[in-house]
């Protein structure tokens, strides 16, 4: 394997690590912020208003879209030592050097790792989706209820994150077969 083609996989999980930090910066937020509303401010209808199963599965989300982030971002950081770890004996510490390092990496176990790698990136999104729907569930009314700004809220919301893993999987299976 080339060291532009090795150089291009670190670079993409690089990528990985960083969008699931964000990720799971704002599910350690989710989970530590408490959404219950006291004054039920924002939802006036006591028929809309959630049960506990809706606080349940909202924290389990959270913990499902957690686990499944720190999973992808274990598998791509484990992927990233074991392509340096396979470089030449050429040293990683003077950057000059860097850019002859010719890593032999199996090229099948590199491309199901980072498959894996994004399917836990896919499945962390899907599960804090879900968890997002039930906030504004929490907040603005249960979707049983009909509230119109539960639908405004959740709507977009899972028209346009599948929308985005759609285009994400299907590049990343596209960068597979080339």
């Amino acid at each position: 394997m080339s060291s532009s083609v090795t150089s291009v996989h670190v670079t993409a999980l690089d990528a990985i690590v960083n969008v699931n930090s964000l990720f799971t910066l704002a599910v350690f937020i989710g989970l530590a912020w408490n959404p219950n509303d006291p004054q039920n401010s924002l939802n006036s209808h006591p028929a809309c208003a959630p049960t506990a199963a809706v606080a349940e599965n909202l924290v389990a989300f959270h913990v499902y879209s957690f686990s499944s982030f720190l999973f992808s971002s274990l598998v791509a950081l484990a992927l990233k030592q074991a392509i340096r770890l396979s470089g030449t004996t050429a040293s990683f510490h003077y950057p000059a050097a860097v850019e002859q390092i010719v890593a032999h990496v199996n090229r099948t176990a590199l491309r199901v790792s980072m498959l894996v790698s994004g399917a836990g990136s896919v499945a962390g999104c899907t599960f804090l989706m879900l968890a997002l729907v039930n906030v504004a569930q929490i907040k603005l009314g249960t979707l049983a209820c009909g509230s119109s700004h539960t639908y405004a809220a959740v709507v977009p919301l899972v028209i346009f994150v599948p929308l985005a893993l759609l285009i994400y999987v299907s590049l990343v299976l596209y960068a597979f077969t080339r």
